[in-house]
């Protein structure tokens, strides 16, 4: 299978480093036939002075972004460039959302869920705020909101789906069930799940999903792709045959790739 990596940031995020074109150079020298950006969009549900510009590009930075990733599109012809985005989920700020989206051309938008009532879970500024939830409920409040995400009709595709494990931090309970309904709200709400391989350069030392979520969604159907999350150039891509073994060790054939 080939694999593409369509979970790309830029600089303009406040958080990844390196130009747009060093990240399409290591695709290249990779041997990667299709890369995607998709740089975390605009904190739509917070007003400007509250807006972070470490976590996300500021609104005036957005239409800089697609254009440049068209120019990009332009210069190379030895590899297909797309425009992607990544939208965090914040219940209530749906129609918000839309609005940025309905405004580009985007190719795929990809979902994430970062935040549990306003608490940034995957930043490690915050993760003292752990000893402060029961880490059973917090999965299950975690994979509520990814489902809700998912029938939002939003994204074409719900990134990094369990990244509530990034520091370690599991729950006594059997998973299974939980992670059969969200297998379940996916294949239904017609979204495919990205494989990602970042949570090997986490604490969690596992790719995004797991083994057993990622089992539940091949029996309901749900497609597949890919994605580094490189926030550096030199991630693009990065293990990618971690990501091939485990697909093929759960059964998938094919990943998904997005039509122009």
């Amino acid at each position: 299978m080939q694999l593409p990596d369509y979970h790309i940031h830029t600089a303009r995020c406040g958080h990844a480093g390196g130009e747009m074109h060093e990240y399409v150079e290591k695709a290249l020298e990779l041997g990667l036939r299709e890369i995607g950006f998709a740089d975390h969009i605009p904190m739509y549900w917070l007003e400007e002075n509250e807006r972070d510009p470490s976590l996300a590009m500021s609104p005036e930075r957005l239409p800089e972004y697609v254009a440049e990733v068209e120019r990009l599109r332009s210069y190379y012809r030895g590899i297909t460039i797309k425009l992607g985005i990544e939208v965090d989920f914040i219940p209530g700020y749906e129609d918000e959302a839309r609005r940025v989206l309905d405004a580009y051309p985007f190719d795929y938008v990809l979902g994430s869920v970062h935040y549990i009532d306003g608490w940034g879970f995957d930043n490690p500024a915050y993760i003292e705020e752990y000893k402060n939830h029961d880490i059973d409920e917090l999965y299950r409040k975690y994979f509520k909101l990814v489902q809700q995400a998912a029938r939002s009709g939003l994204f074409n595709v719900m990134a990094h789906p369990d990244l509530i494990k990034k520091f370690g931090y599991r729950p006594k309970g059997d998973l299974r069930e939980l992670y059969a309904e969200t297998a379940w709200v996916f294949a239904e709400s017609g979204v495919c799940i990205e494989i990602n391989t970042a949570g090997l350069r986490a604490p969690v030392e596992e790719i995004y999903p797991g083994l057993i979520l990622l089992q539940e969604c091949r029996k309901r159907g749900v497609p597949v792709t890919t994605g580094s999350d490189a926030h550096v150039p030199d991630q693009v891509g990065y293990r990618f045959d971690r990501a091939l073994s485990l697909l093929t060790g759960t059964g998938y054939t094919k990943v998904l790739f997005f039509q122009a």
